[in-house]
């Protein structure tokens, strides 16, 4: 039933929501769930309606969708298209404002359940909340802080036509190679801006701001903590960020590739783990001298990482960032302070150790790239695993590299068993099919590079 006593849920939201919100009446809830690629499904609803307590109700067939919205067919499930209901349940500690919406309006993040109470293997959330429990079974807790790229752009409402950077306000075109530049910053000061004002509105925290090396391309680094949390805040963050490029006439884009001759976009993952009971890093010795789990996460994410690529890098597109590209690591070498190898250890005091995954895209679902992640480590860990050695030099192609194609990541992905154990086989079963139809349906497309060498050539 709808829960008609406003007050009893409403005052016990954030106090960044309670400050957005002010005097006005709160108008409208947004119960919402993220789906396969990381984007916000659900329903909106007038407040009145909203329960904190109450239940809402979607088919499970939005799992089954491909990028594009082409629903797959797939070879294990049962009964698929009977289209059975799913159980959503506020998870009311993710409640944050809708603060582009002309209304006092709020968004809440679901637990997803089954109709029988069990939580939804294939949904991406529960997957990471899968991973989490793991760790907790061994007394450990994982901490993690994403570094999140993007693209400011022209508007492109012409997906033939190039994604070409957009005019800063001096009215020239964003300059690339202007890594860390304070003025390349301000050319998009009104965006940052923005930025900021909805991420205050939602309560959520920005660490650094910077420019990138690409023209128009920005990263954000969040504050570190907890696994599940984090990953929340980037599934906010893609929409704020969009929504405030929108309101200043350009477009954000999280693609890992957006322009040809421009370095791509990455989400980098930074992970400690700290004993439950001790709060202590367990990367660390009393001495701090680095610990065997220290070496066997690596080790760990040297062997699942490799097989893992599907997760983090989830689209043809996110293979022009890796494949021969700069600025991009296509290896899981790892050293201390090199950014050449797809697992860097920053500097750090032994409290702070950590080991930081370059590999990932900012396409990737952060709740699935972050469980990869973690899995991985979890795997190198609980069996051991020792690394290769470590390198102190230039390293980009290695024997051992990354896959360049998602068909090639594919087929590394179905062959650990190992690590669908861990995030779960039916989840598994399911991203891979529909990786694949995203995969076949992007063959059946003929690009404007075809049309113009082969039309009059071959």
């Amino acid at each position: 039933m709808a829960n008609n006593d406003e007050k009893s849920w409403v005052k016990e939201l954030p106090k960044a929501f309670i400050a957005h919100k002010g005097t006005r009446k709160l108008e409208e809830v947004e119960s919402i769930i993220p789906d396969i690629a990381g984007m916000s499904r659900g329903k909106t609803m007038p407040a009145h309606k909203f329960s904190s307590t109450g239940t809402t109700f979607l088919p499970v067939s939005l799992f089954y969708q491909t990028i594009s919205g082409e629903y797959v067919d797939m070879d294990d499930i049962e009964n698929q298209w009977t289209e059975k209901d799913i159980v959503l349940r506020p998870d009311m500690s993710t409640a944050a404002a809708v603060p582009w919406s002309e209304d006092a309006s709020v968004q809440i993040i679901n637990n997803i359940e089954t109709r029988e109470g069990e939580d939804l293997q294939i949904a991406p959330r529960n997957v990471l909340r899968r991973i989490i429990s793991l760790y907790e079974i061994k007394g450990w807790r994982a901490v993690v802080a994403p570094e999140l790229e993007f693209y400011l752009t022209k508007p492109n409402t012409n997906p033939s036509e190039e994604i070409q950077p957009p005019v800063g306000r001096t009215g020239r075109i964003g300059a690339r190679q202007q890594a860390f530049s304070m003025v390349a910053v301000d050319e998009f000061g009104d965006v940052i801006d923005t930025i900021y004002d909805y991420t205050e509105a939602q309560g959520l925290e920005i660490d650094t701001i910077i420019q990138e090396g690409g023209a128009g391309q920005i990263e954000i680094n969040l504050m570190h903590g907890d696994p599940l949390a984090l990953a929340d805040q980037v599934f906010y963050f893609k929409r704020t960020i969009r929504e405030a490029a929108l309101k200043h006439g350009v477009f954000a884009t999280f693609m890992a590739k957006p322009m040809r001759d421009q370095p791509g976009s990455a989400m980098h993952i930074h992970q400690s783990i700290v004993d439950i009971k001790t709060g202590q890093n367990i990367f660390s010795k009393a001495d701090g001298t680095p610990t065997d789990l220290f070496y066997n996460f690596i080790g760990g994410s040297q062997k699942h990482l490799q097989n893992a690529v599907p997760l983090l890098a989830p689209y043809v597109n996110s293979y022009r960032r890796l494949a021969g590209a700069y600025s991009a690591p296509s290896n899981l070498e790892w050293a201390a302070d090199n950014r050449t190898t797809g697992l860097r250890i920053p500097n750090s005091g032994p409290n702070a150790r950590r080991v930081e995954n370059r590999v990932t895209g900012s396409d990737a679902n952060p709740y699935l790239a972050i469980a990869a992640s973690l899995a991985a480590g979890y795997l190198g860990m609980v069996n051991s695993i020792e690394p290769r050695g470590a390198v102190n030099e230039e390293i980009f192609e290695t024997d051992t590299g990354l896959p360049h194609s998602l068909f090639a990541a594919l087929t590394l992905f179905e062959a650990d068993k190992g690590l669908q154990e861990v995030l779960g086989t039916e989840f598994c079963n399911l991203y891979r099919q529909i990786k694949h139809a995203e995969l076949m349906e992007y063959q059946r497309e003929i690009s404007p590079w075809e049309r113009e060498h082969l039309l009059l050539n071959a």
